[in-house]
């Protein structure tokens, strides 16, 4: 009888709890997620769910050439590891102006731009583009209904992209929109909402068009919407979770054709009662930003986590009989980028044993800028 995917032969050979990859349905999701949009051009996946530099050499191999990140050490990263076009989707403020400026001055090779919804912060990046020397590219990040971050869509906008036209030192590398909100089960109010954050995108676009200036580029969207950008023509779709997948999206977003492929391996460290037991998966090895089950284990889906901390996670299951201590136990996470964020680095899994170790190097918030 075969053994489950997720299974490690060598699994004695792996402490726990570890971050377990699986290069084959990487590449599985990379593939789905071309299948989708088309063209390698027109996706610039985001490195916030991996950041690991082997996995931006999986969409290099690919013939992807555009990626999207968060931070500036993701940004290094994708740069060190050979990327040619990196967006840092993260208005640069205070020393990360700087940052920005050494990253482009180390890196020629790689084309950087970031995004911007401030005249100030323009301003001081401006001012540090023309004391190095350089030129920075800049997008102006729009709100398309998240609120989180972005310029409201309307007048000011157009002002502000006409600002940052006329600052010295930059360039307007066109339109940047996020729409974290939109990501509800049914297709079709998934996809009208989509819609409805895209509208305002294609107006601004005709509006600074209209004034005279160019838009030369359009980045949008998450992996809720991903789908329904990718029918756009002339925008590029940032999707992020589908290179490893997870428990919450693949709970909310059935239509869509990617597969875990980072999974988390635990073990029984006691039984504190006969229908208890407890994992080494604390706070410390699986994102707890969300209510349980923050992760999602094979074998005990009906259990119920009824304690949660630093080192530990205690379920109640009828089957605790069924997983002596010393038990492995794999799960998929909730949401796997803040989880991924935890480790130092992941297990590969290739044939079904483990073969190496992937540094997770971007986790840090810098690595030599």
């Amino acid at each position: 009888m075969a053994m489950p995917w997720y299974t490690v032969a060598n699994v004695d050979d792996v402490p726990s709890p570890a971050l377990l990859v699986y290069p084959e349905r990487i590449a599985r999701n990379i593939r789905a997620a071309l299948e989708i949009v088309g063209d390698a051009r027109r996706l610039r996946p985001h490195l916030k769910t991996s950041k690991m530099r082997e996995v931006v050499r999986m969409h290099l191999d690919e013939g992807i050439i555009r990626f999207k990140c968060a931070t500036i050490a993701e940004a290094e990263m994708a740069a060190g590891a050979g990327a040619p076009d990196v967006l840092l989707a993260y208005q640069p403020v205070g020393p990360n102006v700087a940052r920005l400026v050494r990253l482009v001055q180390a890196f020629p090779a790689t084309r950087f731009a970031a995004i911007v919804d401030d005249r100030g912060a323009i301003d001081a990046l401006s001012a540090a583009a023309v004391a190095a020397g350089v030129a920075l590219e800049l997008f102006v990040d729009l709100d398309g209904g998240m609120h989180r971050s972005g310029i409201a869509p309307g007048p000011g906008a157009v002002d502000l992209y006409r600002w940052l036209s006329t600052r010295p030192g930059l360039r307007a590398a066109g339109l940047h929109m996020y729409d974290g909100h939109v990501k509800a089960t049914d297709v079709e109010a998934r996809r009208r909402a989509s819609d409805d954050a895209f509208a305002h995108v294609e107006t601004m676009r005709q509006a600074i068009s209209a004034a005279g200036l160019e838009v030369p580029s359009i980045v949008v969207g998450g992996t809720p919407a991903f789908p329904f950008h990718a029918r756009r023509a002339g925008v590029e779709c940032s999707p992020g979770t589908t290179v490893f997948w997870d428990a919450g999206y693949g709970a909310t977003l059935p239509d869509l054709p990617f597969v875990p492929a980072a999974v988390l391996l635990t073990r029984v460290v006691s039984r504190p009662a006969s229908n208890r037991l407890c994992l080494d998966l604390g706070h410390k090895a699986v994102a707890a930003e969300n209510p349980h089950p923050r992760v999602v284990l094979f074998g005990l889906e009906d259990a119920t986590a009824v304690g949660h901390s630093e080192e530990h996670l205690v379920l109640e299951t009828g089957r605790a009989a069924d997983f002596p201590v010393g038990t492995a136990v794999y799960g998929v996470p909730w949401h796997v980028c803040p989880t991924v964020a935890l480790y130092n680095d992941a297990v590969v899994v290739r044939d079904g044993r483990a073969d190496g170790r992937w540094q997770v190097a971007a986790r840090a918030r810098s690595l030599t800028i």
